[in-house]
């Protein structure tokens, strides 16, 4: 079985794969400083209460935006499940080339998002993935990473918003009844929801429009990506695992 690693700034989220299929997913907290042994115990917690037998665990791979939890995850996963993880790095077989100015500067959370949508949808495609930041990339009709677009994720503006201004209450983000809010809590998630919304159809036109690309597939990802999906048309299709399942796509372009 392939265990797939998604390190973002906010949330770890781990996938198991059964051959290629998904056989469940589950979330840690990033920002919890932790050691070897609480990355490795934890995770082999997580697995045996998915009924996931920790030793049928035979490859890792990791996409990691953080740097600094690499060398406690990293040593947890070889103590604990006895597999030295695939990394997504500079060298790595992707499939994709990026034709950016500093192709070094594309995180590796991005290049895995491409892959998956370049290897499902086909190119050209948009893929958005609405997370600590919402970032929107392009890759064209032969799986080249064109352009790059990042901006504020909506929780956190959110976070800003309320952590800025000492009246405003920190809100569950949620689209409310109407944008035509009446008090303060409905006013914001209006703010941010609709805001987002507007937000993510204006940058694919202008992606569509400055590539000429007008017939570019849009797929989203990202836990509050499902709540953009369902508002608008800019966006043909939400997958909630594209990440996970370009990290097992990777892994098997890798595999010896």
């Amino acid at each position: 079985m392939l265990l797939t690693i998604d390190v973002g700034n906010t949330n770890i989220t781990l996938g198991v794969f059964d051959h290629d299929k998904l056989a469940g997913t589950f979330r840690m907290t990033t920002k919890l400083p932790r050691t070897s042994d609480e990355y490795g115990l934890t995770i082999c917690g997580i697995l045996e209460h998915r009924d996931v037998v920790p030793k049928d665990i035979d490859a890792v791979i990791i996409a990691s935006v953080v740097p600094d939890i690499m060398h406690s995850l990293g040593n947890g996963i070889i103590k604990y499940l006895k597999v030295k993880p695939l990394i997504v790095s500079a060298g790595i077989k992707t499939g994709i080339r990026i034709v950016t100015e500093n192709p070094k500067e594309i995180g590796p959370d991005r290049i895995v998002d491409a892959v998956a949508g370049y290897e499902i949808c086909g190119g050209p495609v948009i893929v958005v993935d609405f997370g600590t930041a919402t970032t929107y990339d392009l890759i064209g009709p032969n799986g080249t990473f064109e352009a790059g677009i990042t901006a504020p994720g909506i929780e956190t503006a959110g976070r800003s918003l309320w952590g800025g201004a000492a009246m405003l209450p920190a809100i569950e983000i949620k689209k409310p009844q109407s944008i035509l809010a009446k008090e303060t809590i409905s006013s914001m998630q209006a703010g941010l929801v609709y805001g987002a919304i507007g937000q993510t159809e204006y940058i694919i036109e202008k992606i569509k429009e400055e590539s000429g690309y007008q017939n570019a597939v849009v797929v989203a990802t990202g836990g509050l990506g499902k709540i953009i999906a369902q508002e608008t048309d800019s966006i043909d299709e939400y997958r909630p695992d594209l990440t996970l399942e370009g990290l097992r796509l990777i892994y098997n372009k890798n595999r010896k």
